[in-house]
């Protein structure tokens, strides 16, 4: 796998990665769902959950017509693969609900915030095969050898989730809480999970609590149970310990479910397992922007949205491209939609016509790896226009680099992870600082002159890598 680190984040609303334990969480989660709207500044808000990232042209269709007549006709992405809806009327929640449960977008109202299930979404669309996994096999019978699908996987754990009488009631998880399905190239390790799948190559599945420690491997097969008997047992460690964190990391080291119990788990619902050593799951690169080349003769397409932003109208163009292929969309965990299934002869008339637009094509354009929060006027705590202030400084720059994030206040929702280039809002102007790895480690401040220029000059200058001895506030 590739050891640079992809996009993080702790959650949809906010990537701050925590060190070792994080704290007890005091409050109750008041993460929103399509059932319990956000109440923001521009209106209330939705967040739409699809576990994997997985659309049928239907439900796409679907959230469009929402967007258009309940919201502010917009779509916003997060970093967990959702979809958020924005400028919603104050008590429009029940009608919101009846318009997505004919397509199969609210299947469960009890269990509406845990359905938080990332995967690869590049899995069985490109060349990518994992490695045969390493490890002792005792116990554990023949595997199939075939390519894992990770997709199938999301669809029985999202069943799983959604079910009354499954293997293990999880409706009491935060709505924070995550499952991710790595295909075995490490980009959904790199946003830390708290139960992590990773196909082991030999038709079996690597199980981990976050993403370090011991594991256990099972079948491919039984992987999505095992997932939630995971969860169960975070669960049984809070209740155990009178805790009330929403993530696994969250826990003190001595509290934290092991998976020696996981393991007694597994046991007692028939499901084959054998240990792994403890070791630190390698995390990979997102995917980029452009054409995708599949084992199959067809190709996909992947862009993002510049900001995680979307118009209806834009939204719709990608409806009509997925139409041209296989009828599905996948959107990613890095605020970008991947349409597979397509004939190669039309990829590069569809992907212009993408690139036409407004979304990014290419790892080339300065807007590949950027973001930004709400910031105003959505978010009373922001202290600038940070979208605006992000695109203004984009358009004066022609070339990427590291991810950039700017954000209107400190709690930096939705930030990446890994090295990455901050860009704070501060009194008077902006902060623009290196920051490389977890929150417990040094940050690198960078120079800058005052202005719009000065601000975009700094922000090229640490996504080039520049490193610079002093740091200042840029005044706008």
């Amino acid at each position: 796998m590739p050891s640079t680190p992809a996009l993080s984040s702790d959650r949809d609303d906010s990537g701050a990665g925590a060190p070792a334990a994080g704290p007890v969480r005091e409050r109750g989660d008041a993460c929103p769902g399509a059932l319990r709207l956000h109440a923001a500044d521009d209106g209330a808000l939705a967040r739409v959950r699809l576990p994997g990232g997985l659309l049928t042209a239907r439900q796409a269709v679907a959230l469009a017509r929402c967007a258009e007549q309940l919201g502010d006709g917009h779509l916003d992405l997060t970093s967990r693969g959702n979809v958020q809806l924005r400028g919603l009327a104050t008590g429009c929640g029940g009608t919101l609900a009846e318009a997505l449960r004919p397509s199969g977008l609210l299947p469960s109202d009890r269990h509406d915030r845990i359905r938080n299930v990332v995967a690869s979404p590049l899995c069985g669309l490109d060349d990518w095969r994992p490695d045969s996994g390493s490890g002792p096999d005792g116990g554990i019978p023949a595997a199939d050898p075939a390519a894992p699908d990770v997709q199938a996987w999301v669809r029985e754990l999202d069943g799983l989730l959604c079910s009354d009488d499954g293997p293990a009631d999880l409706a009491g998880l935060s709505g924070r809480f995550l499952f991710g399905l790595d295909d075995g190239r490490g980009d959904i390790v790199a946003l830390r999970p708290d139960v992590t799948l990773i196909a082991s190559g030999d038709g079996r599945a690597d199980l981990y609590f976050g993403t370090s420690g011991p594991g256990l491997r099972v079948l491919a097969g039984d992987a999505p149970r095992a997932a939630v008997l995971a969860a169960a047992g975070f669960l049984a460690a809070l209740e155990s310990g009178g805790a009330t964190a929403w993530r696994v990391r969250e826990l003190p080291p001595g509290r934290r479910p092991t998976t020696a119990r996981l393991a007694d788990r597994l046991t007692a619902a028939g499901i084959a397992h054998t240990p792994l050593p403890p070791t630190r799951l390698p995390s990979g690169e997102p995917a980029g922007p452009g054409r995708v080349t599949g084992p199959d003769g067809l190709c996909a397409l992947s862009v993002t949205a510049p900001l995680g932003r979307l118009t209806v109208a834009q939204w719709r163009l990608v409806t009509d491209v997925a139409g041209e292929g296989s009828g599905g969309i996948r959107v990613t965990p890095w605020r970008g939609l991947v349409v597979p299934g397509l004939p190669p002869a039309k990829a590069p008339r569809l992907l212009a016509a993408l690139a036409d637009a407004g979304f990014v094509t290419s790892t080339a354009s300065a807007w590949h790896g950027a973001g930004a929060c709400a910031g105003r006027p959505g978010c009373a705590k922001s202290r600038a226009d940070v979208r605006a202030d992000a695109a203004a400084a984009l358009g004066r720059r022609r070339s990427a680099g590291l991810p950039v994030y700017w954000s209107g206040c400190e709690r930096r929702c939705g930030h990446p992870g890994g090295r990455w280039v901050d860009v704070l809002a501060a009194d008077g102007g902006y902060e623009v600082t290196e920051r490389d790895g977890t929150w417990s480690g040094p940050a690198r401040r960078v120079a800058a002159a005052t202005g719009p220029a000065g601000l975009a000059d700094a922000v090229a200058a640490a996504r080039s890598g520049t490193r610079a001895r002093t740091h200042t506030t840029i005044q706008q």
